[in-house]
């Protein structure tokens, strides 16, 4: 008896950002799956997919942050419930697309005593039956190392070259906000055909999101600005690089990162600043209260698309970054 299998993509989401996932699913020719998520009266959660996912290639999409709906807590348990419930109904592939990596930043132990919520994450996906793993800027490049199988690190970059290369003009100097970034940064420069300059930051000890800055090294006399990182939470770093390039002689002063974060004051730092333009992509909501002027939201929903299609048809996923995703 010979079977032949036609393979099947199916294509489901969770509540967080859901509008980024409708997005991609209209780019991919396809409709989100059919899936009842519900809370308990407790705050418990349920889910329950309403058609059949038998040895579909399963892609289970969700925004991992805190919304007005919901906390980060629950839509990484909402996407964890769905992973278990689409292994229980014999998918034949679970691939997490999770656009923004919940818990990213603690991927080592900085000091004494600290977890690595970033590997336990990991497992967590891993052990719920997810055999794949999709995400757009990690924040830190070892977290593919975490995920025991195969994991599409996507990069928005080409999303944000192509606004800098449209809205900036040539006299461009694309600026690391601290040492850690000075790759990424180089990488943008390299690029954009633009000169490099970093800002030396210092963080206080033992204090989150409690930074000073200090030197900038490079030339940025009169010159236009890009600030680059992978993301903007309270805004801190990015205001105080902003005014050390101004305090410099830098004419003009934008920044460009792929996760808007925003919690706390940022909006309030970023709309007082020196900052003439903030470019974020949608790989994180940003709710009605924190669109001001300021901020240009680009969508990352074309990169998202591609990779989901290229790992459904087998083909290469590296190949539509011309590899710039390997860091």
């Amino acid at each position: 008896m010979e079977l032949i299998t036609k393979k099947r993509l199916h294509l489901v989401a969770g509540r967080n950002n859901k509008a980024l996932a409708e997005e991609v699913a209209v780019r991919l020719g396809e409709q989100l799956g059919p899936v009842s998520l519900a809370s308990f009266a407790n705050g418990e959660l349920h889910c329950k997919f309403g058609e059949s996912i038998r040895g579909a290639d399963v892609f289970i999409f969700q925004g991992h942050c805190t919304t007005n709906e919901m906390s980060i807590n629950d839509a990484l348990m909402e996407q964890l419930i769905m992973v278990d419930a689409a292994h229980r109904a014999s998918a034949k592939r679970i691939t997490v697309v999770a656009p923004f990596y919940g818990y990213g930043r603690q991927d080592r132990k900085a000091e004494g005593r600290e977890p690595i919520t970033a590997k336990l994450v990991a497992n967590l996906f891993k052990v719920a039956g997810a055999k794949r793993l999709v995400s757009v800027d990690l924040h830190s490049g070892q977290i593919q190392g975490f995920f025991d199988g195969p994991v599409d690190h996507l990069t928005a970059m080409p999303v944000l070259i192509e606004w800098m290369a449209a809205n900036l003009g040539d006299d461009l100097v694309v600026v690391s906000p601290d040492a850690g970034r000075v790759k990424v940064a180089e990488r943008y420069a390299n690029l954009l055909h633009a000169d490099l300059a970093i800002v030396h930051k210092r963080r206080v000890k033992g204090e989150k999101n409690m930074v000073e800055a200090k030197e900038v090294v490079g030339e940025v006399v009169g010159r236009t600005c890009v600030l680059i990182d992978d993301m903007i939470d309270t805004g801190g770093t990015l205001v105080a690089a902003a005014e050390q390039l101004k305090e410099r002689g830098a004419a003009r002063v934008f920044a460009a990162a792929t996760h808007g974060v925003l919690s706390g004051p940022a909006i309030e730092r970023i709309a007082n600043s020196v900052l003439e333009k903030v470019v974020i992509t949608n790989t994180l909501p940003l709710p009605p209260e924190k669109q001001i002027d300021k901020i240009e939201v680009l969508s990352a929903a074309g990169i998202i698309a591609d990779a989901i299609d290229a790992v459904f048809e087998e083909s290469s996923v590296s190949e539509i970054f011309d590899g710039q995703n390997q860091h």
